[in-house]
């Protein structure tokens, strides 16, 4: 006897899967629910445990239902891959919002273009990121948080109790790279 099954992710802690999880059993009657919260789509599929749960669980003629397929993976060759795992299995898999059933080869055939579409933007975020970072940097602003060490005080505290940095890093609470930046010449 197949069963449904469904698979939600959020990518932080500050989501939660509650609007997948409504959207997918307001189309389909769940048997079993398998979810990562906090788990970036960047993580391979079968690396994300609930995933890898889901696909211990799976059997033939099973039917996993996602809300969006960028919940599967983030970029073409892991979605495609985790499909293929899938389909290997005699698993279909359906994605509500691009309305497709992912086991056939028109399925496959969307999947693959809109899982490039969606690397591709991703490629276009990073690069108007970096040239946001470039001009920033020529306009010459500061990038990053602000520093909160006090570098003259972490070098003259370790000269002064001639401490190790690993000694000093505990006395300040601040990692042993911190000391090391702190203590280095620029």
């Amino acid at each position: 006897m197949s069963a449904t099954i469904a698979y939600v992710r959020v990518s932080t802690d500050d989501q939660d899967t509650s609007a997948q999880r409504h959207a997918i059993a307001n189309r389909y009657q769940v048997d079993k629910t398998f979810e990562d919260e906090a788990i970036s789509g960047a993580i391979k599929a079968k690396q994300r445990k609930g995933f890898g749960e889901l696909l211990h669980y799976v059997r033939e003629g099973d039917v996993v239902v996602v809300y969006a397929i960028d919940r599967m993976g983030r970029d073409t060759i892991d979605v495609l891959e985790t499909v293929e795992a899938l389909k290997t299995k005699g698993v279909a898999i359906i994605s509500i919002r691009e309305g497709f059933d992912l086991s056939t080869p028109m399925g496959k055939a969307m999947l693959t273009m809109l899982a490039a579409m969606a690397e591709l933007e991703r490629s276009n975020i990073k690069s108007r990121q970096l040239a946001g970072i470039e001009r920033a940097r020529a306009e010459g602003k500061n990038l990053g948080r602000a520093k909160t060490i006090d570098d003259e005080a972490v070098v003259a505290w370790r000269k002064e109790n001639s401490a190790s940095i690993r000694k000093t890093a505990d006395h300040f609470g601040i990692s042993p790279a911190s000391v090391k930046r702190a203590c280095s010449p620029n």
